[in-house]
């Protein structure tokens, strides 16, 4: 049973490709997407996998005043108490996650470069997860956004009480209830918690646009990145026939956010004397296990710089994302 539960934030750095597997529509490698929204996400155990593979490139950190040695071996024991050991089912992971859903995505703007769009689906869903993790989220009533319409309170991206984003036109109404995540400006909030180490820590606190449910996801179906990649043959330095493909991205500066849960390690006395009594994790002197085990997910993260690598074509730059467990 999961007994600590913490928000982690992510934001894609270089253009992001969750596959799905080949499709048969316009996008031969499609991304991955919430099956009743169509909303992009990425699944849980890709998410989890590309933790795990980042984490194994670590020599060593701290947690809880210990030392915690890291290393590529197969043979890692604490690596198996956090993430689950592989090849067998002898016990679980003590570490879960959510699939990473959609909270802001970024939308050419006539001005102001680009805007992070969302709706209230989407922030009533985030208003749910927070509530998990221990947070207050304080979401107006966006529900009747007329057509055409919006709600920012944007300086850079209006101008006569008018926001282009791609080539549509919405007015906008200013938001005057509360919008707020712990008491701080929704803005305000992400910027000093989430984005302050990025480029981002200052447009995030006021270009963020508040669009109906429809208008947000005929954006996020018709705006990803899509991408056509072919071969070249080596020897006539030309196309190969037939190799040509497109494939769809998760445009950069997409912001998501996933549930990190932690819980006990899952080990019977056997297992703690024999097998796993080497590893530091066992023993650590704690009142419970789940806190050391979400201290070792963010002192790892800590560790690399709160960056990571997520998805496919990592030798094309692809899915460098910040992460940042909250």
């Amino acid at each position: 049973m999961y007994r600590k539960s913490n928000i982690l934030f992510l934001m894609t750095s270089t253009p992001l490709h969750a596959g799905s597997g080949s499709d048969l529509g316009i996008v031969d490698l499609p991304i991955q997407r919430e099956r009743h929204t169509g909303f992009p996400k990425i699944e849980a155990s890709s998410l989890k996998g590309a933790i795990r593979e980042n984490f194994e490139s670590i020599d060593k950190f701290d947690v809880s005043e210990k030392t915690i040695e890291i290393n590529k071996k197969a043979s890692n024991k604490d690596l198996y108490l956090v993430f689950g050991p592989e090849g067998d089912d002898v016990h679980a992971g003590a570490i879960g996650f959510s699939d990473a859903r959609l909270l802001l995505f970024p939308v050419k703007s006539m001005k102001g470069v680009f805007a992070w769009i969302t709706c209230p689906k989407v922030l009533e869903q985030f208003k749910r997860d927070m509530k998990i993790a221990g947070i207050e989220v304080s979401i107006p009533q966006f529900d009747k956004i007329e057509d055409n319409t919006c709600y920012s309170n944007s300086n850079t991206l209006v101008f006569n009480n008018k926001l282009v984003l791609e080539e549509y036109t919405f007015g906008v109404k200013k938001i005057t209830q509360n919008f707020k995540i712990a008491d701080k400006d929704f803005g305000t909030w992400l910027s000093e918690n989430f984005a302050k180490s990025t480029q981002w820590a200052k447009k995030i606190k006021t270009d963020i646009v508040i669009l109906n449910n429809d208008d947000f996801k005929d954006f996020v179906e018709l705006s990803t990145e899509v991408i056509t990649r072919t071969k070249i043959n080596n020897k006539t330095g030309t196309v190969e026939s037939g190799a040509l493909f497109t494939e769809e991205y998760l445009p950069a500066e997409t912001f998501m956010y996933s549930l990190a849960f932690s819980s006990d390690l899952f080990l019977n006395n056997d297992l703690r004397k024999k097998t796993y009594s080497d590893s530091k994790l066992v023993g650590l002197k704690s009142t419970n296990e789940a806190e050391v085990v979400m201290e070792f997910l963010k002192k790892g993260l800590d560790k690399l710089n709160n960056f990571i690598q997520i998805g496919g074509n990592s030798t094309l730059g692809k899915g460098l994302t910040h992460i940042k467990l909250i």
